[in-house]
């Protein structure tokens, strides 16, 4: 029997000089390319999932619909930041992925990013289902403690504050 799927990988960046505001601050706009980075990055390595070659083969692909950010905490010029990408909710032709940067100790988050996608035959862009084969990788991955509420992402950031401030206190 195969390993089960890492629901929620994450890696290390390092925030570059050209990515930077006239503050040495990640970019606000950046923000965007390190996540969706970090995502296709944890899709190949962990999922055998190539978006391209899947858009190429199925003839299908994600289109993102809509983004939810929440600028937490700066990410400064030369700082290792950690990048977290889970899935945390699909259903027949849709998924959001949330996404979260925090300090390179995983324990202070600097931003949140929902991501809703729509699963679109390429090239008309008309909505279609997932595969079975898709559906039953989604379902492996669903991160099914996260109730997902589209009007959510506010109390979701707190929770998500909440937690890691109480896994602080605990390791002092």
């Amino acid at each position: 029997m195969a390993a089960p799927l890492v629901k929620t990988p994450e890696t290390l960046h390092r925030v570059r000089f050209q990515d930077c505001d006239m503050l040495g601050h990640l970019n606000n706009a950046r923000y965007l390319d390190y996540f969706l980075n970090a995502r296709e990055e944890h899709t190949i390595q962990h999922y055998a999932l190539n978006l391209g070659e899947l858009a190429r083969e199925s003839k299908a692909a994600w289109v993102i619909t809509k983004h939810q950010l929440a600028y937490l905490r700066p990410a400064n010029h030369a700082e290792q930041v950690r990048i977290r990408t889970q899935l945390i909710h699909f259903d027949n032709s849709n998924l959001v992925v949330e996404m979260q940067m925090l300090s390179e100790d995983g324990l202070r988050l600097k931003a949140v990013l929902w991501s809703e996608m729509a699963f679109v035959k390429v090239p008309a862009g008309t909505r279609t289902e997932h595969s079975d084969e898709l559906m039953d990788m989604l379902e492996e991955l669903d991160v099914e403690d996260i109730s997902y509420d589209a009007d959510g992402f506010d109390e979701r950031v707190r929770s998500l504050r909440k937690t890691l401030k109480r896994e602080r206190h605990e390791q002092d």
